[in-house]
């Protein structure tokens, strides 16, 4: 049986766009939400209260701690911060491929992306090489299964067809995103 690279899909969460802008600088919560908006709003729908809920799980779980900021007649502000078992978690995810579904792809894979060019951008070509390679993988599972479909199975094979058209649309993408970073 092959064996399978790990890859952290998860529950598609944003957890890691908020986790990821605390690599290099602390932020106040509402800060990473508008960030998180600007940058990835077309990849990820966050509101405001969404991001506060995954900003205290974060806190709950240890990758992140926040600073209580006293303010005069006015709400005490957090400023958060990234333990190292968060950085330990984010570089994790970071250096992981999305695994071969379209969603995680367009979502997690972009995401990956967006912190690869900001923090290392000379991994990204591997990202693409691993990403291509994951594609790739699934696009030959999903092949062998539709082969060996019985001519009955109509509506499994539908399934099947219109995945791997999905997957090869996303080589192609794939493909054609490197432009984008191979000008600067």
């Amino acid at each position: 049986m092959e064996k399978h690279k790990p890859h952290h899909i998860g529950t598609l969460s944003p957890e890691m766009a908020l986790l990821g802008l605390l690599y290099d600088k602390d932020w106040h919560g509402y800060d990473l939400h508008r960030k998180v908006i600007t940058d990835l709003g077309q990849v990820w729908h966050l509101s405001q209260s969404q991001a506060y809920a995954i900003l205290k799980r974060l806190e709950t779980q240890g990758d992140i701690s926040a600073e209580k900021i006293p303010q005069k007649n006015l709400p005490t502000r957090q400023l958060l911060h990234m333990t190292s078992q968060g950085r330990e978690n984010f570089l994790g995810w970071l250096n992981a491929p999305s695994g071969g579904s379209t969603r995680a792809i367009r979502m997690e894979f972009i995401t990956r992306l967006y912190f690869l060019n900001l923090y290392f951008p000379e991994k990204l070509p591997h990202a693409f090489n691993q990403q291509q390679a994951e594609v790739d993988t699934h696009i030959q599972r999903l092949e062998k299964t539709c082969a060996e479909l019985s001519s009955e199975e109509i509506y499994n094979r539908m399934s099947l067809e219109m995945r791997l058209k999905q997957l090869k649309i996303v080589q192609e993408w794939l493909n054609d995103c490197q432009k984008y970073f191979k000008q600067s």
